[in-house]
């Protein structure tokens, strides 16, 4: 099993995702074959792995998929490399609200038996990060934070008083980050924006933080704990679920840089599934890619590119043919608002009778739904644990059926072939989805 480590924190901002990339950049910069994992529903933070690691960034979430699934996923995604690197969500033992630690980083590493990482920003900070790093290694049963990076390190005396408290706890410190301009990525609403809309600043500001961490942090030391860590025996998660459905279809995939929310399994399941999937781009493709007998249009910032999503009234066009012709159709949060009538006033696709507004406040959390109408995902009753992260609303629409109910209350539309929600699911959880959404084709 590949040599493994977890990039905790105490709470979020404190630098994992500045540790985790740098890491990624600088093992790769080596020569060394690195597989990046994020815990949690993030969509953004694995865009910069991917760029740094060179292959796809995954999550391991084991409210969305079942924590039976994540040493599976984690193996899939880290078949043929040397070294894994998970950045945690949150703290280190934040997890699912009302549900304890289940969901958190800390659930993750012990579900891989991986030692931990523990970064920490030490501004305005002095002997008192022992006690903190103490009580963090102390609380939790089963997890092993072998080491500690300090970041944000103000002077070589505040290092070296950081260092002796580290070593009054027993904590060897891998690594002093300073504070440092140049890695900054630009952030908005939703949090950083991706990789896919700032491709040349994010490769510089990746090479930035490969050329930091290793200047700053013993990569020999965390190799080492990663190699510590035991053999993980468990067989890796295979996107062949079913007999693949003949024909080959064509399901297109939407993307670029308003709609770059998506995991990477979707796609493996949907080609597993037999499909031809093809790729579009709903801010300059003109058109579906020949064929196209279903569209997935998953999440990401259509409110951004309103007017140029508005502008490609070819594209439009094309996606509510394909609805009235019974194209099947499965848009998430993103792609829902893509669908609707209008967003913020401008036109859209126009397949839901519904009208898409930003507003000033986020919606955010795991929900347990079930499906309330039969559709190309699922049948009515399926059981399903989703995640909703959004500052948008949504008309009912006419017409159309509700697609989820969940304590809150229902969510999404499903009218003739089409599905669309707010609800992000990790198909790798309901892998039963691809296969029926490519059978619907035939």
């Amino acid at each position: 099993m590949v040599a493994r480590i977890v990039i905790a924190a105490p709470a979020s901002g404190h630098g994992k995702t500045t540790v985790a990339t740098g890491l990624l950049a600088a093992f790769a910069a080596r020569g060394r074959r690195v597989a990046p994992f994020k815990v949690g529903p993030d969509y953004i933070d694995p865009g910069y792995h991917a760029l740094a690691a060179g292959r796809p960034g995954r999550n391991l979430d084991p409210v969305l998929v079942g924590e039976d699934l994540v040493a599976p996923l984690f193996a899939h995604g880290s078949a043929g490399t040397d070294l894994a690197v998970v950045e945690g969500v949150m703290g280190l033992y934040d997890g699912r609200t009302g549900a304890g630690e289940f969901g958190s980083t800390a659930h993750v590493a012990r579900l891989l038996a991986a030692p931990v990482v523990l970064v920490v920003d030490t501004t305005a900070q002095a002997r008192s990060v022992a006690a903190l790093i103490h009580g963090f290694r102390s609380f939790g049963d089963g997890i092993h934070i072998a080491g500690a990076i300090l970041n944000r390190v103000g002077s070589d005396r505040h290092e070296q008083i950081l260092r002796d408290a580290c070593a009054e706890v027993g904590t060897p410190v891998l690594g002093v980050l300073r504070r440092h301009a140049a890695v900054a990525a630009p952030s908005r609403h939703l949090g950083l924006v991706p990789v896919v809309e700032r491709s040349a600043e994010a490769a510089a500001s990746v090479a930035a933080l490969a050329e930091l961490v290793a200047a700053s942090v013993d990569l020999d030391a965390v190799l080492a704990v990663a190699r510590s860590a035991p053999p993980l025996t468990v067989a890796a998660w295979s996107p062949a679920v079913a007999e693949p459905v003949p024909g080959a279809p064509v399901v297109a995939v939407a993307g670029g840089p308003a709609f770059s929310f998506g995991y990477a399994e979707t796609v493996e399941l949907l080609a597993e599934a037999g499909a031809t999937v093809a790729p579009v781009d709903p801010l300059h493709d003109p058109a579906l890619p020949d064929g196209t007998r279903a569209l997935v249009v998953g999440g990401g910032f259509p409110e951004v590119y309103a007017e140029q999503l508005s502008a490609n009234e070819p594209l439009r066009r094309a996606v509510a043919g394909l609805a009235a012709a019974g194209g099947a159709i499965a848009a998430e949060c993103a792609g829902l608002l893509w669908l609707s009538r209008t967003l913020d006033g401008r036109p859209m696709c126009g397949v839901l009778d519904a009208e898409a507004a930003m507003t000033p406040s986020l919606t955010l959390g795991y929900r347990d739904a079930v499906a309330l109408s039969d559709s190309v995902l699922a049948p009515a009753g399926t059981r399903v644990t989703g995640h909703e992260f959004h500052r948008t609303r949504v008309t009912p629409a006419t017409g159309a059926a509700p697609a989820w109910a969940w304590r809150e209350g229902r969510d999404g539309f499903v009218s003739g072939r089409v599905h669309a929600s707010y609800l992000h699911l990790h198909w790798a959880g309901n892998p039963a989805f691809a296969h029926r959404l490519v059978a619907s084709c035939v």
